[in-house]
């Protein structure tokens, strides 16, 4: 009876307790191209909000903005799948999202749901104007949408850059993104954050290709599945993804891969909370 019990309510407490319960990760970078004046910035990283999958339940993710913003963030960055398909997912969500309050700005890409590429449109001109509606909505929440472009960010007379790009992915994915684009005008920036989707991206164009110091990426949603032991983790998306959560490190390169605010498919999570990332930035004297 045991046997058959347990599963169910496990099951049971991942969709109607875990799947809400928000989690903060909290993560230091130290890398020694940081300028000084950015010596502990603060970044709130999120991602896969999946907007569609809450419905119209603005109370339970004004829960994880109250913790967003009792971070007191320099930055809030944002890695893209803002909905699952549709403009429609979005109707009510300003006046949640605009809430979020980041001092020196807060920034967002798109993700691969965001194109509206998983549905049948009755004519191309509809899905071109579902599209656009999901890239203006940022404006309303007061977010700059990068699109295969960068801004740099000034303190005392030093720089710091972020980057974004459009959706990058291995296929059947589309890859939108154009990172020489994005580069175009910060290349002589010597340390750049880079908002791309797909943590793929990273072993493809980034890493050993290019100086970008941090990489931050979403996407995998950890499954939505796993299980931690003795401070390892294991998740059956490992078996797709060669990073897919946490933060991963080659010689002066970073990665991080959020697990993601939201869900999709399985409308739950076992072991997998979702999470809020906030990052810290160091100067690494080495």
């Amino acid at each position: 009876m045991l046997a058959g019990f347990l599963p169910f309510f496990v099951i049971v407490y991942a969709v109607s307790k875990a799947v809400y319960k928000f989690k903060i990760y909290r993560v230091e970078v130290h890398h020694k191209a940081l300028p000084e004046n950015f010596e502990n910035l603060k970044i709130v990283h999120i991602s896969d909000l999946h907007l569609g999958s809450f419905g119209n339940r603005y109370r339970i993710l004004n829960r994880a903005i109250t913790l967003i913003n009792d971070l007191d963030a320099d930055l809030i960055l944002f890695t893209g799948d803002l909905v699952n398909n549709f403009a429609w997912e979005l109707r009510g969500w300003d006046s949640v999202l605009e809430k979020l309050s980041a001092k020196k700005g807060k920034y967002a890409i798109l993700g691969n749901h965001d194109y509206g590429d998983y549905s049948e449109w009755d004519n191309p001109e509809d899905k071109v104007r579902n599209f656009e509606a999901i890239k203006g909505f940022y404006k309303a929440i007061d977010f700059k949408l990068l699109l295969n472009e960068s801004i740099t960010i000034t303190k005392n007379d030093q720089k710091l850059a972020i980057l974004g790009v459009e959706n990058w992915g291995l296929p059947p994915f589309r890859q939108d993104g154009d990172l020489e684009k994005a580069l175009e005008k910060v290349k002589d920036i010597p340390f750049k954050i880079l908002l791309s989707h797909d943590p793929s991206h990273w072993d493809e164009e980034v890493l050993g290709q290019t100086d970008i110091a941090l990489t931050l990426s979403g996407h995998t949603h950890g499954m939505q599945a796993g299980v931690k032991i003795m401070g390892k983790q294991w998740s059956p998306i490992k078996y797709k993804y060669k990073r897919w959560a946490g933060l991963y490190q080659e010689k002066e390169q970073f990665l991080y891969v959020t697990r993601g605010l939201g869900w999709i498919g399985f409308p739950g999570r076992l072991g997998m909370r979702p999470e809020i990332t906030f990052i810290e930035l160091k100067r690494n004297a080495d």
